[in-house]
């Protein structure tokens, strides 16, 4: 064997070493680049130091010794804003922002049947943790729309009245439109209880604490509640997390057409939605244009609106929504 040969084997030897190790590396072991938190203008925050996409999740470093976690909603230069997703008490200047891994998807499952969660998919009505092991974008997946199955068949909502006059087809998209306390959430909650679609996702956005959970005991009731997901993000929560409360849902109420259920979304309400996007976009320097509204809520609402629906013949079957607008 010539002198060559033999160092050409040493080399590929430790070559295949180097390869072990690296295979042995925990991805969360590595060092991530940590940058600090500069101003703090009212649920705003600016970072600088570290470089994260539009969307992805941030640890801070509290003055507690605890983190609070916020997600990037724009830049400018050099700077990040951020939105916190909970409580912010406790930040301090400089504190340490640290990006960590988000892949944008949730949790879901059959076992969501029957459960209360908020925006981020925890429970909320004390019966234990979800086992669910699925996993749903949380932004959803763009369906051709030229492959999607037409509206041909009646929806039966278990009111006679709406059966009779105001037929809803299955896919259909409906909007209910009126003033406070004339009824919506009441109308709403017959439909999950008489409704013959398989599946009931509910999603109460931006609703008043003691609503949601009238809403859950006199109007839904234990008949509508065990084949239902009800998704509540009150008015208390931050704006980020009405908005993760809508998208969630309807993510829900996708993975259930997936399994070709028969879905009725029910969202109360997408003006609360908008109002979300609105105190965000304001936040982080968005001019406000119609009816004080900034041209992003008016980007927002087709895409989560778009993902209710029938789904492609064959594949994502019958997905039925109806919105509240207050």
């Amino acid at each position: 064997m010539t002198l060559r040969s033999e160092q050409h084997h040493r080399l590929q030897a430790k070559i295949k070493q180097f390869e072990h190790k690296l295979q042995q590396v925990d991805p969360q072991s590595l060092t991530v680049a940590e940058g600090r938190l500069t101003r703090m203008v009212g649920l705003t925050l600016e970072a600088v130091g570290f470089q994260a996409p539009v969307g992805s999740r941030c640890e801070i470093h509290s003055h507690h010794g605890g983190t609070i976690e916020a997600e990037v909603v724009g830049f400018h230069d050099q700077t990040l804003f951020l939105m916190p997703t909970g409580d912010i008490r406790g930040l301090v200047p400089n504190a340490r922002v640290r990006p960590i891994r988000n892949d944008s998807m949730v949790p879901v499952g059959e076992a969501l049947l029957g459960r209360v969660v908020d925006g981020a998919g925890k429970p909320l009505d004390g019966k234990g943790p979800l086992n669910v092991h699925d996993k749903q974008p949380l932004h959803g997946q763009q369906v051709n729309p030229l492959a999607r199955s037409p509206v041909r068949e009646h929806l039966d909502v278990g009111v006679q009245a709406i059966n009779a006059l105001l037929t809803v087809g299955r896919g259909q998209r409906l909007g209910l439109f009126a003033g406070s306390g004339v009824g919506k959430s009441v109308l709403l909650g017959m439909m999950t209880r008489f409704t013959e679609a398989d599946v009931i996702v509910v999603g109460l956005i931006g609703e008043r604490g003691r609503e949601v959970k009238e809403f859950i005991e006199d109007i839904l009731g234990e008949q509508g509640l065990s084949r239902s997901v009800v998704v509540a993000s009150p008015a208390d929560h931050s704006p980020l997390m009405r908005l993760h409360g809508a998208m969630l849902a309807t993510s829900i109420a996708e993975y259930f057409r997936d399994q070709g259920k028969q879905v009725l979304l029910l969202m109360d309400s997408l003006t609360r939605y908008a109002q979300a996007q609105r105190e965000i976009a304001l936040a982080i320097g968005e001019p406000p244009a119609t009816k004080g509204y900034p041209p992003s809520v008016f980007a927002l609402l087709p895409q989560l609106v778009e993902r209710a629906g029938n789904g492609p013949e064959g594949g994502r079957r019958d997905n039925r929504s109806l919105h509240s607008s207050d």
